[in-house]
């Protein structure tokens, strides 16, 4: 055979050994050898892709040792994370060996992996979601209307907990009197300590002029309670203390200030393309339980042809027990507001 000929196979053939030398490698109990690429290990499994099969799950109980051919990221059953070449040996231990050193370990103790320098699957990332909504109606003829009402939330929310801020401003006119004008502003924090239970703060301020108030604050705080937690259906009930306080401009409504309870209901339920939102909140004084607030807001959320922006048709009513002189009690609110979300 022609020299050149047999440096060429010889060469080819080196290459080849090479090339599987090089790639990962899964060995398993029963003597099976499997030859890809480890995409991750992830609830007792490890994902290989493989030019022959696609990608195969083995057991990682079955497994004897494994071997990589670049660096991979590795979390222990500790919890200790380690970036490294992975290099198996017989028994079922392993060596890890990156920038940091080199740690022994086995295949029973890697609780999972993903590719180098990645964020953890497990590690929840924190971000922010923002929205922003705004109506305008109008009326002419017998009567001359026109109303504004716009609102902006922002949340950051987890598994184990949710903050969030909001605002939002109402102003009516009828025929050149002032029907409506709002304005609040508030945070709320709930941590999820415990399963269905969570300790949670939150604080509200504001004014309402055609209520008479100049400037009003609640402080709550408390625990809640998850009486559904699914994926898309949350119904949560709250209960804690209350410090209410409420300035009045005419001089002849005495102000509040007082420590109460704190009793609200959430309720969130999401369909295939809509949202169903409910909230109420009760706060009673304890000078006086028959001086009390009680605020409610339920809507029903579509989206339009862009995903990003939604229609939400809803109804709030804000109801003081004892307002003040001249004030009617309860103030009832139809909207349909054009909705904005965002990242």
């Amino acid at each position: 055979m022609n020299s050149s000929l047999v440096s060429r196979v010889l060469l080819c053939a080196a290459a080849l050994a090479a090339g599987r030398l090089a790639a990962d490698t899964i060995d398993t109990r029963n003597g099976a050898h499997l030859v890809g690429k480890i995409v991750k290990i992830d609830a007792g499994e490890i994902t290989i892709d493989t030019d022959f099969a696609g990608k195969v799950k083995v057991k990682q109980a079955e497994v004897a040792s494994f071997s990589t051919e670049a660096p991979i990221a590795v979390r222990l059953a500790s919890g200790t994370r380690f970036d490294g070449q992975v290099t198996g040996a017989t028994g079922g231990t392993l060596q890890i060996t990156g920038p940091d050193g080199t740690v022994n370990t086995t295949v029973a103790k890697v609780a999972a992996s993903w590719e180098a320098g990645g964020v953890d699957p497990a590690v929840e990332q924190r971000h922010w979601e923002y929205e922003a909504s705004v109506d305008v109606s109008g009326k002419t003829g017998n009567k001359e209307q026109l109303g504004t009402a716009g609102e902006a939330r922002a949340q950051m929310k987890t598994s184990r907990d949710t903050l969030q801020f909001y605002t939002a401003y109402n102003r009516q006119m009828s025929d050149g009197e002032k029907s409506a004008d709002q304005f609040k502003a508030g945070t709320d924090y709930q941590n999820n300590f415990a399963g269905k239970t969570s300790w949670y703060v939150r604080d509200e301020g504001g004014f309402d002029r055609v209520k008479d108030i100049e400037v009003y604050n609640i402080a709550a705080a408390g625990l809640g309670v998850d009486f559904v937690k699914k994926a898309k259906h949350t119904l949560t009930a709250r209960g804690g203390v209350s410090f209410r306080f409420e300035n009045y401009k005419n001089p002849l409504t005495e102000d509040v200030k007082s420590l109460g309870l704190d009793i609200g209901l959430l309720n969130e339920m999401e369909f295939e393309s809509s949202k169903l939102v409910t909230r109420i909140s009760f706060v009673p004084s304890f000078d006086d339980f028959a001086n009390y607030k009680l605020v409610h807001e339920s809507y029903y959320q579509i989206p339009l042809a862009s995903p990003a922006w939604k229609l939400r048709l809803g109804v709030s009513n804000d109801y003081t027990s004892k307002p003040g002189v001249g004030v009617e009690k309860l103030d009832t609110a139809y909207f349909t507001r054009l909705v904005l979300n965002w990242y």
